[in-house]
């Protein structure tokens, strides 16, 4: 019981029992990573002190070359990349995506650059061009005026030199046929490619077998000044004319809408993105004008016609002779290079310049053979003015 009392006082005198506590110390372990970190935290900082102060700091921070390029040097932000033109023909588009790219047209009518106009002379062959030395002489002195483009056969291999106006001048190309709307096809290819040279104001379609009647001052300013393309358009009432229509081609095209014309022709820039742009009339002379209706000599004059009337002449620029009779015109030799055969070139023709009668009708001629070269450019300096 004294046991069981004592026991009992002692709690009603408010005393705890004793609670004893251990102490828990750190790990030896543990202290001893703890002060290799800060060894390692010391060291380093004074390496960093050191390296700074005589190498800078990009020895010490790991830089990385970043992707994002300033809008000053991103060039499809830039005025350049628009008003440049191409630095390579040869591109990887097919011909719906060079159309459609070509077909961009700016709307303001005024250029915020200095802008030079210049002719892109389109040369539509099936390889060699066998007159280039006179166009090369033609061209010599007036670079940035002009543009030069060449649509040959695919497997054709031009060799120019790199002083050449035709070195690299070809453009991705295919097969094309006489007559047929490979042709137009080819045509339209070249129109494309020189659009997308925002200073090419005019556009001129030539064979390899065509030669400048006058030197480049006088075609340049000839082209420069006149309202009107000359894309022959005229209403033929013939079995070789309205004799070729179809009249599936309607509604897009009536019987009084149908022209014909020379397939040589020069347009302006407006009339070329008409061209390169074109899916309401393609695929009516696709389907309905196939031989005997040849389509390189209805498509375009008829397309413009019913587009723009307004803006041609009407009348090719590019001579020929159809004298001697044949579904081609006469090609022409060494025997026939005279001065007496270019005065008839020259002379006896009538026709319209800007609404005024004029005897300068013709700016080229075609066709000449291989064997016109050597007595054309002996006679350029006398009588073509170059």
């Amino acid at each position: 019981m004294q046991t069981r009392f004592g026991s009992v006082g002692s709690l009603e005198e408010g005393k705890e029992p004793a609670v004893t506590t251990r102490s828990k110390t750190p790990p030896l372990r543990v202290l001893q990573l703890f002060g290799l970190f800060l060894a390692l935290c010391m060291a380093f900082f004074m390496i960093s002190i050191y390296t700074i102060q005589h190498f800078g700091t990009y020895s010490v921070i790991a830089t990385v070359k970043s992707n994002i390029v300033p809008c000053d040097e991103d060039e499809t932000t830039s005025l350049d990349h628009w008003r440049k033109p191409p630095s390579n023909l040869l591109h990887s588009m097919s011909d719906e995506e060079l159309l459609w790219r070509a077909s961009f047209m700016p709307r303001i009518k005024w250029y915020p650059f200095n802008r030079v106009p210049k002719i892109a002379f389109m040369f539509l062959t099936k390889g060699p061009l066998p007159l280039s030395p006179v166009w090369e002489r033609f061209f010599d002195g007036h670079q940035g005026l002009y543009s030069v483009y060449v649509h040959s056969l695919p497997s054709f291999d031009a060799e120019f030199p790199p002083s050449s106006v035709f070195y690299r001048r070809q453009i991705p190309s295919q097969v094309s046929e006489w007559g047929k709307m490979s042709m137009c096809d080819a045509e339209r290819r070249l129109l494309a490619n020189a659009l997308l040279d925002i200073s090419n104001e005019w556009f001129i379609l030539l064979s390899e077998s065509c030669i400048p009647l006058y030197n480049f001052s006088v075609i340049y300013h000839y082209i420069k000044k006149s309202k009107y393309s000359f894309i022959g358009a005229f209403d033929d009432p013939g079995p070789h004319g309205q004799g070729r229509y179809n009249e599936s081609m309607a509604p897009e095209v009536n019987l009084t809408q149908w022209r014909k014309g020379s397939q040589w022709f020069e347009i302006n820039r407006k009339l070329a993105v008409n061209i390169v742009e074109d899916i309401t009339y393609y695929p009516k002379f696709e389907q309905f004008c196939r031989p005997a209706c040849y389509v390189d000599e209805h498509y375009f004059p008829t397309m413009l016609t019913i587009q723009a009337s307004n803006l041609l002449a009407n009348r090719s620029m590019t001579w020929v002779d159809w004298s001697r009779g044949g579904a081609h015109p006469a090609t022409f030799g060494s025997a026939d290079i005279t001065e007496e055969f270019f005065m008839r070139i020259y002379e006896g023709h009538e026709c319209r310049y800007n609404d005024q009668p004029s005897s300068i009708c013709f700016l080229f001629a075609r066709k000449f053979a291989p064997s016109a070269l050597e007595p054309l450019l002996q006679i350029a300096p006398k009588v073509l003015g170059f």
